[in-house]
């Protein structure tokens, strides 16, 4: 079950809109789940057969909870498919390459000491006139 709102602990199926052996496309509406809040579609994560429904409709689950198995083929081909939804997860940090904000960045190369390498100073144009 993701976590479909920040308050969120647990969502209950409303209703399965595909049943298993249907082929879905990412982004594709696989049920209905209610919150605590509002009733959310739930949206399938890949492309692929819709093997096996884990959560029945009408069921509650904690989030987290696979509700449904989606594979890339048949259901005997693929036991092993991952969940319909995996649950919303940290952000994870940076890879140990990155350069983190404590390390020195290059330095800026040194403006032009030659003045013909100068942009020319801008002449004002401010002229203050009275509108009648």
């Amino acid at each position: 079950m993701p976590r479909l709102s920040d308050t969120m602990q647990e969502g209950t199926i409303s209703r399965w809109l595909k049943q298993p052996g249907d082929e879905v496309k990412k982004g594709d509406v696989l049920a209905e789940i209610e919150t605590d809040k509002a009733t959310m579609d739930l949206e399938a994560y890949e492309s692929g057969t819709l093997e096996k429904i884990l959560v029945q409709g009408g069921e509650t689950v904690p989030i987290g909870q696979a509700v449904a198995v989606i594979g890339s083929g048949s259901g005997a081909q693929n036991a092993g498919a991952e969940p319909a939804q995996q649950p919303a997860q940290e952000p994870s940090p940076a890879p140990a390459t990155a350069r983190t904000a404590t390390e020195e960045a290059p330095a800026a190369p040194e403006p032009a000491a030659d003045s013909k390498n100068q942009a020319p100073a801008a002449e004002s144009t401010n002229v203050q006139q009275k509108v009648p």
